[in-house]
């Protein structure tokens, strides 16, 4: 009896065991049913939402053009190196080699991995090339990532640094035009989802979720020809004179259009690793200075205008100094007698005088401010400086004559390029501009065409026989211009060794299409005379660009005396 409730027993254990079994088949059963058919929907969904990422899509910046279409500035693909820290700690297997690929140490990476070991994105290294970026991938490091970007270069290098300006390493434009037009140049990134491995590798787009939109070009009015010209020049006048600094700008003047724009130092926006804060400034723009002799054209514009002088009018200089309450204005020689032409050739600070004591302070400060003395060009270049004039109600009779040669004032050379092309233009002002224009803008008349077409005639003189500008002359062409050597302002008064030599001019004088002023900052090799030091840049610089533009000579006779009378240029 007891054997068979063994059996009996041992039989309802085996039972129990195989509906146990069955039951659990079947719940497995059920379960694989339920997984792959019921809710497979809800699981690939739970599945991708772990795998899937919003991507983001970069977007290239526009390019800066010159007027023919040739680059300035442009974004190229690069690839950035990142990691997950998250994934990255613990891993010894591989760093040496990333670090030395890299060019960082060890040390470096480990130590930056823990130091953000709750993140999981940290740029490693950025925009490296694409060799490079391939050897980083080949690696297969876990944690270790690479994303595309865009890095900006610049063609023309330093020549025109201080023009286009650059943008840091997230491409956003922080200084000259790279910042001013960074709206227009900015793309607009975009976004798609994907689904990634376990490596955070892609392995399938979801969808689009926005198009990165590029950003749009910017067509400049410089002439990379033109640019160079200036640049090669005014560091050649930099050197021979060690001169401080130096600042060149080359105007159309039909538009307004700058076609020029340099400064010396330059820096190289390609490689800034070395940068210093003085060389990014743009200083034909940003940097103020006294104009000295170049502004007593303006007086004579007034003074034509007022109906009080004539070209031909004699002016006594002598005996070459002329006391202005307790200060005395000198010139370099007696000059004697001249008449207006002669004052501006021989650029007298006596005659000027004279000649600006004669007439109302409200008129010389209205001409003034009309070309635009004392307020930004609006050319809408960052930090552009307003310089400085004073109202007339404040002056007396020194600092009316102080101003007459330029002398307590302050301009950019950008504005004295914008004052003399308005002479070049038969009295009408134009908006300068650093964008190509089409066609001519409406300008402003500021005085009438007839006495901007004696003053030309008064300042081609200056670059004749007996002019202080006889080494601005261009072969084939008549030029008119004026010269300004000026002393330095210091604490206490002026310098006595230290000066700016200036020159500002036009060409073709017969039908001016270029201006060009030239400053060279603190000349220290024996020469200071803006004749000296500032003309010769003129002369090679507007030599090349007028040729370059097609502009046809108004000076064969000089041509024909040069070249044996052929009456062709060389």
């Amino acid at each position: 009896m007891s054997r068979q409730l063994l059996i009996s027993v041992q039989q309802g254990r085996r039972l129990v065991v195989v509906v146990a079994m069955l039951i659990a088949l079947l719940i497995l059963v059920w379960r694989a049913v339920s997984l792959q058919v019921l809710d497979k929907e809800f699981l690939q969904n739970q599945g991708q939402a772990r795998h899937m990422r919003v991507v983001t899509l970069p977007a290239h910046r526009g390019m800066i053009l010159d007027r023919q279409g040739d680059p300035l500035a442009v974004s190229t693909p690069v690839e950035s190196v990142w990691v997950n820290p998250k994934e990255l700690v613990g891993v010894q297997e591989g760093l040496s080699g990333l670090a030395r690929l890299l060019k960082l140490d060890r040390d470096h990476i480990q130590q930056l991995v823990a130091r953000h070991a709750g993140r999981e994105f940290v740029y490693l290294r950025r925009h490296i090339g694409p060799a490079l970026a391939q050897q980083v991938s080949a690696m297969n490091i876990p944690g270790v990532y690479l994303q595309k970007e865009y890095k900006r270069y610049y063609p023309a290098g330093e020549v025109a640094a201080h023009v286009i300006g650059f943008t840091n390493i997230d491409d956003i434009g922080q200084e000259g035009l790279e910042l001013a037009f960074g709206d227009w140049l900015s793309g607009k990134p975009g976004a798609k989802r994907v689904i990634k491995d376990g490596q955070r590798n892609a392995v399938e787009d979801v969808e689009s979720i926005r198009r990165s939109q590029p950003g749009k070009d910017l067509e400049l009015s410089i002439d990379r020809r033109i640019q160079y010209l200036a640049y090669r020049e005014l560091k050649a006048a930099m050197k021979e004179h060690k001169a401080q600094s130096a600042s060149a700008v080359v105007l159309d003047v039909r538009t307004g259009e700058i076609l020029a724009m340099v400064n010396q130092p330059s820096y190289n926006p390609n490689n800034r690793h070395r940068l210093q804060r003085k060389t990014l400034r743009n200083r034909a723009v940003t940097d103020v200075f006294e104009p000295g002799s170049t502004m007593k054209p303006f007086i004579v514009v007034s003074a034509l205008e007022a109906g009080r002088y004539t070209p031909e009018t004699p002016v006594s200089t002598s005996p070459g100094w002329f006391r202005v309450g307790r200060n005395l204005v000198k010139d370099v020689h007696d000059y004697g007698l001249l008449d207006v032409s002669g004052v501006i050739r021989k650029s007298s600070n006596v005659g000027i005088t004279k000649i600006a004591l004669s007439l109302e302070t409200k008129r010389i400060w209205s001409l003034y401010s009309e070309l635009g003395f004392g307020v930004p060009t609006d050319s809408g270049f960052p930090g552009e400086s307003a310089g400085l004039l004073t109202s007339y109600r404040g002056w007396n009779e020194i600092e009316t004559a102080t101003l007459a040669f330029g002398y307590g004032m302050s301009a950019t050379p950008l504005q004295l390029a914008q004052a003399y092309a308005t002479i070049a233009a038969g009295g009408i002002k134009r908006p300068v501009t650093f964008l190509r224009q089409d066609e001519s803008p409406p300008g402003k008349r500021i005085f009438s065409a007839r006495v901007a077409d004696q003053l030309i005639t008064m300042l081609e003189a200056v670059t004749g026989p007996g002019g202080t500008a006889t080494q601005a002359r261009v072969a084939g062409y008549r030029v008119a211009g004026k010269t300004g050597t000026v002393k330095k302002s210091v604490a206490g008064g002026y310098a006595e060794d230290k000066y700016l030599s200036v020159f500002a001019g036009m060409a073709p004088a017969s039908d001016p299409r270029l201006v060009m002023v030239v400053m060279i900052n603190e000349p220290d090799n024996g020469k200071y005379y803006g004749g000296q030091v500032a003309a010769p840049v003129f002369t090679r610089v507007l030599s090349g660009a007028l040729r370059l533009l097609a502009v046809p000579p108004d000076d064969l006779p000089l041509l024909q005396t040069r070249h044996g009378g052929t009456g062709e240029p060389a």
